[in-house]
């Protein structure tokens, strides 16, 4: 099954922390991690009191159920250090399944699409990168990314 992944950082060396959860992702069994995006510097969305994050999406390939991918995510999640402690707050890194496949899941733990992707020029813009023809909410994501990097704050990480 084909998957997209957002990975974000503000916390630590973002840049390192994102490196060694693409490498532990890679490493899952049943998985495996193709294509990359650029690495963004984005405004933090929802609580703002805190750093600019390093962001990107991963496509990759799995054999895992939803379930699984998500258990192991959030295992990659908390070895890396994440903690959860303010929505949106700060975090050394964050997994998200963004797609998988077609399929659409709503458990309250586990909503795929991702519910907010369309609405997040951090998302967007990285997904556009490695997919500019996917469809995000009936519009392609190049036009959606397009229009979400002229209304939020998102830049190229050099």
């Amino acid at each position: 099954m084909r998957c997209y992944i957002g990975l974000g950082s503000n916390i630590g060396d973002s840049r390192a922390i994102i490196a060694e959860a693409l490498k532990r992702l890679d490493e899952l069994p049943g998985v495996a991690v193709g294509a990359v995006a650029p690495l963004y510097r984005t405004a933090p969305v929802g609580y703002v009191e805190q750093d600019y994050f390093i962001n990107t999406v991963a496509e990759v390939s799995t054999t895992l159920t939803p379930r699984q991918l998500l258990d192991g995510l959030q295992q990659i999640e908390n070895e890396l250090g994440r903690v959860r402690v303010i929505r949106w707050g700060p975090r050394t890194v964050d997994l998200d399944i963004l797609l998988y496949g077609e399929q659409t899941i709503d458990e309250p733990d586990l909503q795929v699409p991702h519910p907010r992707m369309g609405q997040r020029a951090f998302v967007m813009v990285p997904l556009a990168d490695l997919n500019p023809e996917l469809v995000v909410g009936g519009e392609k994501a190049h036009i959606l990314a397009r229009r979400l990097a002229e209304e939020q704050e998102i830049h190229i990480d050099k």
